[in-house]
C-alpha cells in the first residue's frame, strides 16, 4: 500500500496521523481475536469489543481514505431530499476483486472462522470531522437472514457509536450505551442487536476524520 500521508482525501480531506501507531507500519489484525470482550445488552443481543485488532490502522486508514469509490448520497429526512452528513462507499461482493485490498479478504475470513458466517461484502463511511454523524437506525438487512452479524472496524479518529433498545419504556427513554472506538478498534454486533436495538454515531464539536470500514454477510 502507498503512503498517502501527506495526501488530500476527498473533498479535499486533510488528516492528522495518530500519535498510537506506528507512522507507515504495514497494516495487520490478530485473527486470535485475543483480546475480545462479549458484553451483553440484553437476553438475545451481544457486541463484541475487540481493542486493537489493527495494527498499522493510520497506513489502512489513509490507503482506504485515498481509494476507496466514495460517494456523497442525498437521502429522505421527512419530506425533503438532503445530503448524508458523511462520505459512503461500497466495494460490493466480490472480495476477490484486484481493486478490493487484500487485508479485506484476510478480515473477512477471520471473521467467518470465528463467527460462522459468509462474509461477502464491505462497505466503508467516512466521517469527515465532528460535524459528520449518523442518525439512529437499524442496518438494511435481509430479513431472511436469522439473527445477522455486522462487524465494524475503526479507523482515523476516535469517536463514539451509541446503541439503544428499539422499544423503549419510559423509564429507559433517553438512555443509550457508549461505545467509544479507538483506531484499529473492532465491534461486532451480534444476536438480535439489528432488529431490536439501533445505533448511532452522533456529532461532537470537534473530531478529526474517521473511516468505519463494515463487513456484511448476504446469506
Amino acid at each position: 500500500m502507498a503512503n498517502v500521508r501527506s495526501g488530500i482525501g476527498p473533498d479535499g480531506l486533510r488528516w492528522q496521523p495518530t500519535l498510537l501507531g506506528d507512522p507507515g507500519a504495514a497494516p495487520a489484525f490478530d485473527p486470535s481475536f485475543a483480546s475480545a470482550r462479549r458484553i451483553a445488552l440484553d437476553d438475545t443481543t451481544w457486541v463484541d469489543h475487540v481493542a486493537g485488532w489493527v495494527r498499522g490502522a493510520d497506513t489502512l486508514f489513509e490507503h482506504v481514505v485515498a481509494h476507496a469509490p466514495w460517494e456523497h448520497r442525498t437521502v429522505r429526512m421527512y419530506d425533503r431530499m438532503v445530503e448524508e452528513p458523511r462520505l459512503t462507499a461500497w466495494y460490493g461482493h466480490e472480495l476477490d476483486d484486484p481493486n478490493v485490498p487484500a487485508i479485506f479478504t484476510e478480515m473477512a475470513a477471520a471473521l467467518r472462522v470465528r463467527y460462522g458466517r459468509a462474509f461477502d461484502g464491505v462497505g466503508a463511511a467516512l466521517y469527515r470531522d465532528g460535524r459528520d454523524s449518523v442518525a439512529w437506525h437499524g442496518d438494511r438487512i435481509d430479513p431472511a437472514l436469522v439473527e445477522p452479524v455486522v462487524a465494524i472496524i475503526s479507523l482515523g479518529s476516535a469517536r463514539t457509536l451509541r446503541l439503544r433498545p428499539r422499544m423503549r419504556s419510559r423509564e429507559h427513554r433517553g438512555r443509550s450505551r457508549a461505545f467509544p472506538l479507538l483506531p484499529g478498534d473492532l465491534l461486532v454486533m451480534g444476536g438480535t442487536t439489528q432488529t431490536t436495538w439501533e445505533h448511532a454515531v452522533p456529532k461532537v464539536a470537534r473530531a478529526g476524520a474517521r473511516v468505519s470500514l463494515q463487513f456484511r454477510h448476504s446469506t
